[in-house]
């Protein structure tokens, strides 16, 4: 089951770019080549972003927002922008258009994402023991990633590569551009808080039923007679692990 697990996940996870490519006209034009093109530039860019990660970006001691980090991560954030954009002009591409080439750009750089950042967590963790969803959503995401990043190309050529714009739509694509490249920023910092906030739900839940237990657990053990070693009741509100552990030695 765990194999079938890991494959089902997998192609989950991969097939959507070959059916994308075999059901659009990127096929019949025979832009594989373009495509892994478009891949090779995205390992030269999550390595340029890597170091610079590495050298601006500093480890947060706690998960107070910084306005200054997130800035300099939307930044980072725009040099898959510069790639896209060296992808689509300097590599050199069949006779194919402009809507084919950023589609067949788009494409590579999306598998080339799932594979340096999904396929080591599914051949490590899909193939356990234990089944969970974790992978599926991996999949799910990775579905998004693909339009996500073919519709930042598309901007990317609206932008550069397409001399004959209307003048009323230029600022919609450059917002829409610099949305697009802060999403993973945007996207991260939801994340955060969302598991702050489910944190500070399931505390409040729990903090009202974790003292009245550890306050009764402290009567009974006093009037069983039970070793004051594990029935004694230190400060609720600053070590809970205490009142955890005198529970779990008492009798209810």
């Amino acid at each position: 089951m765990t194999v079938f697990h890991f494959f089902n996940c997998a192609i989950l996870t991969f097939g959507p770019h070959a059916v994308y490519y075999s059901a659009t006209p990127l096929s019949e034009y025979d832009t594989l080549g373009t495509s892994v093109k478009a891949a090779l530039v995205y390992l030269g860019t999550a390595l340029i972003k890597l170091v610079c990660i590495a050298t601006f970006l500093k480890v947060p001691e706690n998960d107070n927002f910084d306005p200054y980090q997130e800035l300099l991560k939307a930044l980072i954030g725009f040099i898959d922008v510069a790639g896209l954009y060296f992808a689509l002009t300097q590599l050199t591409h069949r006779n194919i258009s402009q809507n084919h080439k950023f589609q067949a750009v788009g494409l590579g750089w999306a598998f080339a994402d799932s594979v340096l950042h999904r396929l080591a967590p599914l051949w490590v963790g899909a193939r356990g023991l234990e089944f969970t969803y974790e992978y599926i959503l991996q999949g799910l995401e990775a579905n998004a990633n693909l339009v996500f990043t073919v519709s930042l190309a598309g901007l990317v050529s609206l932008m550069w590569l397409r001399k004959n714009k209307p003048k009323t739509l230029i600022p919609i694509i450059y917002v829409c551009a610099g949305i697009l490249a802060t999403m993973p920023s945007i996207t991260s910092y939801l994340r955060r808080e969302t598991f702050c906030l489910e944190t500070a739900v399931q505390w409040w839940k729990v903090k009202p039923i974790f003292f009245t237990r550890g306050f009764s657990v402290e009567c009974n053990c006093i009037a069983e007679g039970s070793p004051s070693s594990q029935c004694r009741m230190l400060n609720a509100s600053k070590q809970t692990l205490s009142i955890h552990i005198q529970i779990s030695n008492c009798r209810f």
